[in-house]
């Protein structure tokens, strides 16, 4: 799913290893779309490549507009985000304890 998001042009994609620090996952994927089209991509992407595996989501909260999406694939919760709420959230320094696999910038 990451190379999707990057294939997508989805910016600043990281990946935080949940394991060990929060019963809710396993793994964060955290990625920035440029503007409500961006993320609308992001979105149908993520969501058309999973699926084609036979993997669907458990739910997803958040639109485009709103510049937050979240994607709940129980073991992995990818988080889109606009730039401005990504800045407002910090998700990577609420979970500064977990490490990151993987950062795509």
């Amino acid at each position: 799913m990451i190379d999707v998001v990057e294939a997508h042009k989805g910016a600043d994609i990281v990946l935080l290893d949940l394991r060990g620090i929060s019963p809710l996952t396993d793994f964060f994927v955290i990625a920035t779309g440029e503007s409500e089209r961006q993320l609308r991509a992001l979105l149908r992407a993520v969501e058309e490549q999973l699926s084609r595996v036979g993997v669907e989501p458990h739910h997803i909260e958040g639109t485009p507009e709103s510049g937050w999406i979240l994607m709940d694939y129980l073991d992995v919760i990818i988080h889109l985000f606009s730039p401005v709420v990504r800045q407002f959230y910090r998700l990577e320094e609420m979970w500064e304890d977990a490490p990151i696999v993987l950062h795509i910038q």
